[in-house]
């Protein structure tokens, strides 16, 4: 009798190990698959952002308002779905790019943006702010592995189209 349920315990252990082994990685979150899916933005400083949109629009024919001009497009092989890129020269003196010190800042689009942030900070990356919710989309600020700083946005491509030459925050 000992040994039929020593064997009988031994195969309940066995049966409850690979129940759990099975039912663990449902438990886990999935893993946020890391990737920015374009150029959301191009941001630069100048010394005098107003005569910098005048000149590209003069010369380069961009369509400039206060914010800068915004680039529109289609999104893969789906050409109903559009896309935006900013364009936005800002003062030299501008704070929005600090902590980094360079003189522009490039934006990405990203998917998912809340849960590639906690990704994010698992893997040791420095996030400056907290994720910003607007109209148009989410935003936050991370520094890449020379401290420049970088905007993620998780946009709303049909909300931020209804802006005239887009906007930038």
């Amino acid at each position: 009798m000992k040994k039929s349920g020593y064997i009988l315990s031994l195969a309940l252990a066995f049966a409850l190990g690979i129940a759990f082994s099975k039912a663990l990685p449902a438990l886990r979150p999935a893993p946020v698959k890391k990737k920015a899916t374009g150029i959301g933005g191009i941001f630069f400083k100048c010394k005098d952002p107003k005569k910098m949109r005048e000149w590209y629009a003069k010369n380069l024919g961009l369509q400039t308002n206060q914010y800068g001009t915004s680039f529109e497009w289609y999104q893969g092989a789906d050409s109903t779905k559009k896309g935006f890129t900013q364009w936005a020269p800002f003062k030299e003196t501008t704070k929005y790019f600090e902590p980094g010190k360079a003189d522009y800042m490039i934006n990405y689009r990203v998917e998912h943006l809340v849960e590639l942030v906690r990704q994010l900070k698992l893997d040791g990356v420095v996030v400056t702010d907290s994720v910003e919710t607007v109209n148009y989309g989410k935003f936050v600020h991370i520094l890449d592995a020379e401290n420049n700083k970088v905007e993620l946005w998780e946009p709303i491509d049909s909300e931020y189209g209804k802006f005239p030459g887009g906007k930038t925050k």
